[in-house]
């Protein structure tokens, strides 16, 4: 057990937690990887639409790559780790689901800032009646993060009156970024070493600030919900990908894979 009783108050009552240094170095070492090979991906496919810019990544500033954990044979160890599983279970409970994933990644000198949102307020934009629980963030440092590389500042529930609601939120022209809040209220910066995971809940208010160093800060970000998250027409928002039940991990990646490529053939029939 990594996550202490303190910690666990701390996501309750505030929504977030800080477990740094927890990530192990070989697992490191493979997401490092892991998203050297995603940044090529994605800047080949802006290359291929001929464009600089596709929703609110911004090539070379700043990557948001989702939902392509199932292109990789190694993701899966991570995403479904038992390191992850403690997190999630202390978290959203013993009922969970992989509901999103992505690379965040700041290029260097260049790397843009992030607007103050929740996380929930996306899926609120594309879904105005979503009533969806609070899923958690897992915000997982590849790079040591500072202020002057552009960490993730949290706004805790106490001060962001957060703890209950999705904020209506609204589109900033240039960026597409969504805006939640634009108080006073700078945040909470997050210094952690790389290895580090920041588990928020949805609801948590949060931003990020430029990358103003010569080095990429990158980040590699799964997030789990208790429950499916339907959108309008009932089908998942993202992905309702089963990890625990009863807190026992029963994430099946022969399973997973025959559904996302359909099964592998019998060679005793080919």
């Amino acid at each position: 057990m990594i996550i202490t009783d303190e910690q666990r108050q701390m996501y309750q009552t505030e929504g977030y937690m800080v477990l740094p240094g927890v990530i192990p170095p070989a697992m490191l070492s493979m997401l490092r990887e892991e998203c050297s090979y995603y940044l090529g991906y994605y800047d080949s496919i802006m290359d291929a639409k001929g464009v600089q810019t596709e929703n609110i990544s911004h090539r070379g500033k700043r990557y948001f790559i989702n939902n392509r954990y199932r292109l990789s044979n190694r993701l899966y160890q991570f995403i479904f780790s038992d390191l992850m599983a403690e997190v999630a279970r202390a978290t959203v409970g013993d009922e969970a689901y992989l509901f999103h994933e992505q690379w965040v990644v700041k290029g260097a000198e260049q790397g843009m800032k992030f607007a103050w949102h929740q996380d929930s307020g996306y899926v609120k934009w594309y879904n105005p009646t979503t009533k969806h629980k609070p899923y958690v963030t897992c915000w997982c440092t590849l790079d040591d993060v500072s202020e002057e590389n552009g960490t993730v500042y949290l706004l805790p529930h106490s001060r962001g009156g957060t703890k209950n609601e999705i904020i209506d939120h609204t589109k900033e022209d240039g960026t597409n970024d969504l805006i939640g809040y634009s108080g006073d209220d700078q945040g909470d910066p997050v210094i952690v070493p790389a290895g580090s995971i920041v588990a928020f809940d949805s609801f948590v208010l949060h931003r990020s600030g430029p990358n103003k160093t010569e080095r990429m800060r990158r980040v590699y970000l799964p997030q789990y919900s208790a429950a499916p998250i339907p959108r309008p027409d009932g089908k998942p928002w993202a992905m309702a990908t089963p990890f625990l039940k009863n807190g026992v991990n029963i994430y099946d990646h022969a399973q997973d894979a025959a559904e996302r490529y359909g099964p592998f053939p019998d060679p005793a029939k080919a």
